[in-house]
């Protein structure tokens, strides 16, 4: 288990990311959730992350059905506030959004210190849980001032008076993020689609500065949204169609991982979890197999030889992995 910061909060390696119970582009049932999340607890994961966003609190609400037969104490659950729910009486879905859910929410941008506490108990009445352990000030691009200003303050409250264990902020950029660790005392950022291996841009200052700092980072989009799951020409990244200069690269590093007897997953995987400062990686599964896919590619052994040929024909930078 790796400590998130200097909080007491603690998450394994390997963590489980809830966007996809939340009916991700497309539905699943309650019991596909529940397998899902099910199959993480049998793999030995005990971090899940989750948020409002996720299908307008759907996957809260399975993500604390799925966990309420556990010891509370036996796992770690995140959550984010600055996207606050309310009701609303429009018709058709939220796909627009990503999400295969009615539109029976609307999403307001409320990083206000009565924002931020609102949205965290509606979470927590969602989750079914009288505490989380950390919350996210969740891609505050465009609201910077108000997330500096009002929200992370809010945040710090709220793990003075012991609300929270760990707070810190989500986003998919590298350079709030790098703010945040270096003006504020938050114990974790984390970082999504910034830090793989057809993305380093994390690996310049945001990683070195969180471990100078003693900042934990967590990981997601270990798989870009999918191009390094599985690289076809259908394949998304970072949630469009892959533009075919990166699904070149990414066909080229799956055929280098074959010849070293690895998938591509399992090299992704590894490669977000080898830098120092990383605490936890985030894998989005929607099914009890594809959380037993993702466990299985995470534990298994990627060969030295199997870095220096991507470093060695320019797949990676010369320094990289670390």
């Amino acid at each position: 288990m790796n400590r998130l910061g200097r909080s007491g909060v603690e998450v394994g390696p390997l963590g489980f990311g809830a966007a996809g119970i939340g009916n991700l582009y497309t539905p699943m049932d309650d019991e596909q959730a529940y397998e899902a999340v099910r199959a993480a607890w049998e793999r030995g994961i005990r971090y899940f992350d989750t948020a409002p966003h996720y299908g307008l609190g759907l996957s809260e609400r399975r993500l604390g059905a799925a966990l309420r037969a556990h010891d509370r104490a036996a796992y770690t659950v995140s959550t984010k506030v600055g996207r606050r729910l309310e009701p609303a009486d429009g018709t058709g879905d939220d796909l627009a959004n990503g999400f295969a859910v009615p539109a029976d929410h609307r999403r307001v941008w409320d990083f206000s210190a009565d924002g931020v506490r609102r949205t965290l108990e509606a979470s927590l009445d969602r989750l079914g849980l009288d505490r989380v352990d950390v919350v996210y000030l969740h891609d505050p691009d465009d609201h910077a001032e108000q997330a500096f200003r009002e929200g992370y303050p809010a945040l710090e409250k709220l793990r003075s008076e012991g609300v929270v264990g760990a707070i810190g902020a989500g986003m998919n950029q590298t350079e709030m993020l790098t703010r945040f660790v270096r003006d504020t005392d938050v114990d974790v950022v984390l970082c999504a689609g910034r830090y793989t291996l057809l993305d380093q841009s994390a690996a310049a200052e945001l990683l070195p500065e969180a471990a100078a700092r003693g900042v934990a980072v967590v990981i997601g989009g270990a798989f870009n949204s999918g191009l390094l799951a599985d690289p076809t020409p259908e394949s998304t990244y970072n949630y469009t169609r892959a533009p075919e200069e990166l699904l070149d690269r990414a066909l080229r590093m799956k055929a280098v991982a074959g010849r070293h007897g690895i998938t591509l997953r399992a090299a992704a995987l590894a490669y977000c979890a080898a830098h120092p400062a990383v605490a936890s990686v985030l894998a989005g599964a929607r099914s009890a197999a594809e959380v037993h896919d993702c466990a299985e590619q995470f534990a298994t052994p990627v060969p030295a030889a199997f870095w220096r040929e991507l470093r060695d024909t320019g797949l990676l930078p010369p320094e990289e992995p670390s």
